[in-house]
This record gives C-alpha cells, structure tokens and sequence, in this order.
C-alpha cells in the first residue's frame, strides 16, 4: 500500500478538476488528481450538451453568473493554446407566444446584467432567415453571438495533459473512501493506501456532497439530474448552425437543437431527478421527450438519421448554485461542488479562481517554466493532400484506415495510447480521436482497435476493456 504526500489533492478527473489542475500546475507545488475511473473525463463531463453558454440564463449575481461569462470569455483564447476544438457559432432562445415576450425581454436584461455582449432581441422572420428550418410558430428570439461550442472530451482531455505535462500527477482507478482531519491537513483513505495533504479540492461532480459532508458541518444534497440526448448522423449536421434554445412557456421548458464542433447534431437533454449516482441508463419514454419538443422549435428533423441515443447526470445541490471555495468548518477544504449547467462553460475560470485561492493561502510561487501551450493528436484530414502524403510517407500507419466512418488512422490511435495520459480503453481511444463515434457506432473499426490497444500496453485481447476494469469485450478465444 502507498503512503504519499501532496501539497494539493484534486478529487474528481471531469473538467472542472482538470482545469484546476492546469491552473495549480503553473505554482511551485506537488498536485495530485485522484480519479475513480481508468481515465478522465469519465463523469458528467462526458455526457452533456456540449455548449459554452453565453451566460444570459443565470441569475445575476449567482456564482454560475460569474464564472459562466468569465468561463466563456476563456474559451477562445484556450482553445488556440492548448488545441481542442471549439466554434462561437451564436445561440437563440426561441418564444413562441407574444404573451411571453415578457420573459424573453427578462432574459436579455439578466444577460446585460450577467455582462454579455452583443445581446439582442431579433423577430420571427429575422431568426428564419438565420435558421430556415426555426418553424413558423417562432414569433422572437433572443440572439447570443458570444454562445458557442465546444469538444467537451478534447477541452477536458487538453487541461489534463497540460497539467501532466507540467507536474501533476495522475492516479486513476483510486477511490476515495474516506477523508479524515490531520493536523493542519488531511488524510484521504484510498482502496490503494493513505495520501496526505494540506489542501484539498473536491470536484467530484455527483458525489461531492459525500466527500463535503465528510469533513464539514454544514451539509450540502446533490441530486443527480438526469438528461437524455440524441445524436445525429454528419448527414444532419447543417439542419441548423446555431444552438437554439427554447424559451421556457406554455409549452414547457423545450430542448435544444445544436451543431456539434465535430459536424453531427445534437438534441436533448430532458431532466429528470433520480437517487441512483450511477443511473445514466437512456429510457424510451425520455427520448420520445427528446424527438417531440425539439420539433417545437426546429422543424423537420431528421430523427431516422439518430446514431446513438446517451445520458448524462448533472450534480444539482439543494440551493441551485455552485458552492466554490473554502469551507467555513475545514480549512484546507476547497468545494468546487454542484456544478451543473453552465459548468463545462464555467470550468476555466473556475481552475483560476480556485488556483489562485489556493496558491495565495500556500504562498506558492510560480514555476518559471511553466508550459502553456499543448499540442493535440495529428489530425491527417485537416492536412493539404500534400502534408498528408509527406506525413504518411514518413508514418505509414497514417496511412491505415482503422474507422472508416470518421476516418480515423492507425497513426492516430497509437498516438492516442502512448501520448501523455494516453489511453487504455476502447472509450478512452473513442473520446481522443472519435474512433467508434461514426454512422455504425463502432461496428466495424472495434476488433482492429482491440488489436491496437493489446499491442500498444502488452496486454491480451482479453484483457482489453470498454472503459474501467470488468467490461472486458471478449471471454477468450477458440
């Protein structure tokens, strides 16, 4: 069993943690990542909508209000340094009745409040000539130029392998059982020893609750909220080109319809309460949810091309906001919990202002070789015919198409195992390089994938996994 000290723990491997970690990295401190799962971005992070809100939805004054314009604010900039995808494409909350246009007006002032730029209210007739496929029911919509897209997978990914790259460590499949004061820091029991710790940074997503509750008496409830989505074939891709939303009515509160960055389309989630933390099954009632108010909005879509339908659980607390920052009762204890929409927008600025608390209370300097900058997997079809044929003449297996849905080389996925926190899982290849995310979900290109990943970490096909030990894809072999 181990026995180790840090300066700083992270609990949780989503993007809130990761970005965290990116941000503890530029400091003169020993920052570990404990993550339950054999990857990162394995949680809530993987499953939402993929959006980087604007901000006009929160209420002004709200930490969610805060950090979702400063997060949105980053996201450009951070895209462009550590190389993952992300599109400002705009967003618009539909109305579909005069008689709401009261609330639609209320929305474009809590925006303006919020500090969002660029707001306006545009007419029924303006939104069909952005969007010709918005129905003839849509009377307004508030448009958002700053709203945009993003890879959620890539984003998470990007802030982890900056971090690694810079100092913090990684420790995965390590549950966190049990978290005890020590001093002026902190024991955390694990199923693999005992670390301790000064400080402490629990982004845990739907069990942040359970680790807060362990060492503060001011309790705080997450309740794991439920959204299903469905995804759409690259075919349906261009039915609309910016995220549109729906402005909470007589008719409910609606879904959205969204491009994705990687060209498919998008629609959900549904929100539903459960108990179980673990619950992300998709159900048939949910999605019909899906398929029968996003046609509100947005008229013919083209549900025959869905290719995957998935669930993801956001963390709601009792008191409908994040709760960032030191607790009162546990110095040391840094909650980063409750983050739900617009979190994945949130994340960046969240790593800041927590870094810096942190940081501050430490007295830590920052390392004058920090690294800012990461580059992501060499993606061959964004080269000219030329860089391609140069790239696969010195790397032939660039040259070896494994998915052929999304085009994904042999290059690529060995990239993806052995780069920094690479791969070692069949969802950890899919989430790096979108190998299985095509047309046939991963029908074809698996047991040439399978044979990668068991070459690249000396394993046996057996022992290849879709994602944490025990989802073995084979029994054995005749």
């Amino acid at each position: 069993m181990e026995s180790l000290n840090y300066d700083a723990v992270i609990i949780g491997g989503g993007v809130t943690g990761c970005a965290v970690a990116r941000e503890l990295s530029r400091y003169e401190l020993s920052v570990c990542v404990l993550e339950k799962e054999e990857d990162v971005c394995s949680g809530t992070s993987k499953a939402n909508s993929a959006i980087a809100h604007a901000g006009h939805d929160a209420t002004p004054g709200s930490l969610k209000a805060k950090f979702n314009v400063q997060g949105s604010q980053m996201m450009e900039p951070l895209s462009k340094e550590l190389d993952f995808d992300y599109v400002r494409n705009g967003s618009l909350v539909l109305c579909f009745s005069n008689d709401d246009l009261p609330a639609l007006k209320e929305l474009l002032e809590k925006g303006k409040r919020n500090g969002v730029q660029g707001l306006e209210i545009i007419s029924g007739d303006e939104v069909r000539k952005m969007e010709p496929n918005v129905t003839d029911t849509v009377v307004a919509a508030l448009y958002a130029p700053t709203g945009g897209i993003v890879c959620p997978f890539g984003l998470t990914i990007a802030l982890a392998e900056n971090a690694a790259d810079n100092g913090v460590e990684f420790k995965f499949l390590t549950e966190v059982n049990e978290i005890k004061k020590d001093g002026e820091g902190y024991i955390l029991e694990t199923g693999k020893g005992a670390i301790t710790t000064k400080y402490i940074i629990n982004a845990a997503g739907v069990y942040a609750d359970r680790f807060h509750n362990m060492v503060s008496g001011n309790k705080i409830h997450i309740t794991p909220r439920k959204g299903d989505y469905c995804l759409l074939d690259k075919e349906a891709g261009g039915h609309v080109s910016h995220t549109i939303f729906q402005l909470p009515g007589k008719l409910g509160k609606g879904v959205l319809v969204s491009p994705t960055v990687h060209g498919n389309l998008l629609t959900g989630p549904t929100a539903v309460d459960i108990e179980d933390k673990e619950g992300s099954a998709t159900t048939a009632e949910e999605l019909a949810f899906v398929i029968e108010k996003s046609s509100i909005g947005v008229k013919n879509v083209p549900f025959r091309q869905v290719i995957t339908s998935f669930s993801g659980l956001r963390a709601h607390e009792d008191g409908d906001d994040f709760i960032i920052g030191e607790a009162e009762d546990a110095p040391g204890f840094f909650d980063a919990a409750g983050i739900e929409s617009p979190g994945l927008t949130s994340a960046p600025a969240i790593g800041v202002y927590l870094a810096e608390l942190i940081a501050g209370k430490a007295g830590a300097v920052q390392k004058k070789d920090w690294k800012r900058e990461r580059r992501g997997i060499v993606r061959p079809e964004k080269m000219s015919v030329e860089e391609r044929a140069e790239l696969i003449r010195q790397r032939p297996e660039y040259g070896t198409i494994i998915c052929r849905c999304e085009g994904v080389s042999e290059g690529e996925i060995i990239d993806s195992i052995r780069r920094t926190l690479g791969a070692v899982s069949l969802d950890g290849v899919k989430r790096r390089v979108r190998q299985g995310m095509g047309r046939c979900q991963a029908g074809f290109c698996t047991p040439r994938t399978m044979e990668i990943l068991s070459r690249e970490l000396g394993i046996t096909m057996e022992e290849v996994c879709k994602n944490a030990p025990g989802s073995n894809m084979l029994t054995g072999q005749k």
